[in-house]
């Protein structure tokens, strides 16, 4: 998947601020929040219907979102029963609510360009064996080995803390 743009924009705000155009949330995504201690918060649902949020950390390519945790941990067990769930995270200058589905990455090749990533940020992890190893990883990430996650939205919403301010719904393909 490419990066991608709206396919509907629709102005939420109620104050006559025009609609916010999808690069503003969309390059700091890209770019990786500047802020330090930002966290994502991955939303799932139990198989019972309760709501479960855990913080996640996550790095943008080719238009999704990935995620690692493990498969003993609630948020995985969730997505296995159910792949919708939402990640928010409050960026510089705008409140960002993404709602779409998780699945769990099968590619060896994907994995592997994607953990770059993370390697690159900081975290000196390793694909074995198509999971994910290191030294350390979040506590709610589980036990090593991990699994890395796509995550696919199809609505955004973003709601602007600073100027220039407004709300606004995105809807992709």
């Amino acid at each position: 998947m490419t990066d991608r743009s709206p396919i509907k924009t629709t102005n939420l705000d109620r104050y006559g601020y025009p609609p916010l155009p999808w690069s503003r949330p969309h390059d700091l995504l890209v770019d990786g929040p500047e802020q330090p201690g930002t966290s994502f918060f991955l939303a799932t649902v139990r198989p019972d219907g309760r709501p479960h949020v855990a913080a996640i950390g996550v790095y943008w390519h080719d238009g999704d979102l990935y995620f690692t945790c493990g498969p003993g941990t609630r948020k995985a067990r969730n997505l296995a029963a159910n792949a919708a769930c939402v990640i928010s995270i409050a960026l510089k200058g705008i409140d960002l609510v993404l709602e779409g589905d998780a699945t769990r990455v099968d590619d060896p090749d994907l994995v592997e360009t994607v953990i770059v990533k993370f390697r690159d940020g900081g975290w000196p992890a390793e694909v074995k064996d198509g999971r994910i190893v290191g030294p350390y990883s979040a506590p709610t990430a589980g036990s090593p080995p991990w699994d890395m996650y796509r995550f696919r939205f199809h609505t955004g919403f973003g709601v602007a803390t600073a100027e220039p301010y407004g709300g606004t719904r995105w809807t992709f393909n």
